[in-house]
């Protein structure tokens, strides 16, 4: 009797090498189109009948200048309540998620509180929760609780930003596949040991660029905070201009937030195409 023939698995086939043609030449066609885009909406706006004005209102570099040493004090006063509010919120956005997977009688009122408050908080626009913290809990005077609009604005934006991110936490733990959860049952792991040890790390892993994202949004909210009387960086733009009369400091507070939040949202966009090359080899 013959043998049959050893099966051998056909290798992938190599890469090619793609020219310089085929590389750069798409690149630098659209570069060359969205250079024109601007260029013809930048010479648009500045053949307007008013620009000189505008441009000496918004864009005066001097006053650009003059401003930005108190915007950017301000602005570190943003930056220091996003790094603040970020862990904060990722601890209990992740505490919220957890509640919400829960079951059993005994764990239901930690769903239902976790329910009520995601569509509570999602449901408030950020603003009035800011205004509501800032100047409703300060005037209650209670013993022993800051009385600054600062805190309680920070609070605010943790409070609000936690029920979205407990939704992604929570969309990333139903994502992992159930099968996960009946192999760690049959080791004998108690609920709170299943989404320890095996459901959470896979779910912080798979919406990783969600929270990124969300926490760029946080970079910019943050300025909310100046509503309330918060010498951040557009408050200290916004004495600036009562006391001039001039727009540009706004401007530098807008070029002091697009500083921050470009280089986090192209991180953003690196870490989710690392993740769709992780899915792809793992599906391979």
């Amino acid at each position: 009797m013959s043998s049959s023939p050893e099966t051998r698995v056909p290798a992938p086939p190599a890469r090619r090498t793609l020219s310089f043609r085929e590389r750069y030449v798409p690149f630098l066609i659209s570069f060359a189109s969205v250079a024109v885009v601007f260029g013809l909406l930048a010479r648009l706006v500045t053949s307007a009948q008013q620009w000189p004005r505008i441009k000496l209102q918004f864009f005066n570099a001097d006053a650009i200048r003059a401003s930005f040493p108190l915007v950017f004090r301000g602005f570190l006063t943003n930056m220091s309540v996003w790094v603040i509010a970020l862990f904060a919120i990722a601890g209990w956005a992740l505490m919220l998620a957890i509640f919400r997977s829960l079951s059993g009688p005994l764990l239901a009122p930690l769903k239902v509180f976790a329910i009520l408050y995601i569509d509570l908080l999602r449901g408030i626009p950020s603003l009035l929760l800011v205004l509501l913290f800032g100047f409703g809990v300060p005037a209650l005077q209670i013993p022993g609780l800051p009385r600054t609009g600062l805190f309680w604005g920070g609070v605010a934006m943790v409070l609000g930003y936690s029920a979205y991110a407990a939704e992604v936490y929570r969309s990333g733990m139903e994502a992992v596949h159930d099968g996960q959860r009946a192999a760690a049952k049959a080791l004998g792991l108690s609920q709170w040991q299943t989404l320890r040890f095996a459901i959470v790390p896979q779910a912080v892993r798979n919406v990783l660029p969600a929270l990124l994202n969300l926490a760029v949004a946080l970079q910019k909210d943050v300025a909310l905070l100046s509503v309330i009387g918060v010498r951040d960086a557009v408050r200290e733009a916004q004495i600036y201009t009562a006391r001039t009369f001039n727009y540009s400091s706004l401007i530098a507070a807008a070029m002091l937030f697009l500083a921050a939040t470009i280089p986090m949202a192209r991180f953003t966009d690196y870490v989710a195409r690392k993740d769709q090359e992780r899915r792809f080899q793992r599906t391979v």
